[in-house]
């Protein structure tokens, strides 16, 4: 052995590939829940389960909406 081995920095460089490993996941999961609430965010239509337009005039099929 060319050197002795130093146990406290082996498991330096363990305790800190844990600890990014847990902030990567960490992220991965607030990325994630973010882009949840964005979805439940948007009003849906409850019979299509398409998202609505902000605003009536603006639809793409270019018919008027007429109220009853």
């Amino acid at each position: 052995m060319a050197f002795k081995p130093n146990y406290n920095q082996q498991r330096s460089e363990r305790n800190r590939a844990k600890e990014q490993k847990k902030q990567e996941k960490r992220q991965r999961r607030d990325d994630e829940a973010a882009r949840r609430r964005a979805a439940l965010d948007e009003p849906q239509n409850p019979e299509t389960g398409v998202t609505a337009p902000d605003n009536p005039a603006e639809k793409t099929d270019g018919a008027q909406e007429t109220t009853p």
